[in-house]
């Protein structure tokens, strides 16, 4: 008996070690080209709604509806899909359950963050389907230090560095949650950011939208995008 309970330890043990070397990728195709996405275990509740929306198409014809160079492209409103030119749009999915803030310091964001929109409930509570990309801006040194005393924030020396040469909006850190990045083609996020648009800042040409996602192991995740996961703690 003691060998069988050992055995099956030892099974879980592997198995569990097994999906830990593995990720979801999920692949961002739009009219305007395509790029892919990973999302952070650090943010688990965001990581499970969003694949699991992917998973049932729930983005496939949707559009991005609000786009702000220098700023961020929103997308993921139900209303968007088949909407007719001019229509005001932003929205939608208020019906479906809001997911807890899910903040991490290690997360901000810098261009290519994915994050969740929200409106202004004072828990931070996320969109279940609403999200926007980074495109942002380089902010100066004594920038990033007011942003700090204004939001009650610690960058790490990396932090700073990445929002000085890389870019981002970091006014928006512990606002709202971050919950994975793009990892290639952030021309995607330039491309999109650029294009002419309404007094909504709605694209005047639809950007439309489908996602997939895959599982792979984590060095190949690395080996093909550059992505490099955390040290475990």
């Amino acid at each position: 008996m003691k060998k069988l309970i050992t055995l099956l330890a030892f099974i879980t043990l592997t198995l569990v070690a097994q999906a830990q070397r593995k990720d979801y990728v999920v692949t961002l195709t739009t009219t305007k080209g395509t790029a892919h996405i990973v999302l952070y275990d650090e943010t688990p509740l965001h990581k499970a709604n969003f694949l699991k929306l992917v998973n049932e198409k729930f983005y496939d014809s949707l559009m991005f509806h609000r786009v702000i160079e220098k700023f961020m492209i929103q997308g993921g409103d139900p209303n968007s899909k088949n909407a007719k030119p001019g229509a005001r749009l932003g929205n939608g999915g208020g019906n479906m359950e809001k997911i807890p803030f899910e903040y991490s310091p290690e997360r901000i964001h810098k261009r290519g963050a994915l994050a969740a929109a929200r409106d202004n409930n004072p828990e931070k509570k996320s969109s279940a389907c609403q999200f926007y990309i980074v495109q942002g801006r380089k902010f100066a040194d004594e920038e990033l230090t007011k942003n700090e005393k204004n939001n009650s924030l610690t960058y790490t020396a990396d932090q700073r560095a990445t929002y000085m040469t890389t870019g981002g909006t970091p006014f928006l850190d512990n606002k709202y949650t971050v919950f994975g990045e793009v990892v290639d083609n952030l021309k995607l996020i330039d491309d999109i950011a650029t294009v002419q648009k309404d007094e909504a800042d709605r694209p005047v040409e639809d950007i439309k939208m489908s996602m997939t996602v895959k599982k792979l192991r984590k060095k190949k995740i690395t080996k093909l995008y550059g992505y490099k996961y955390p040290k475990k703690k």
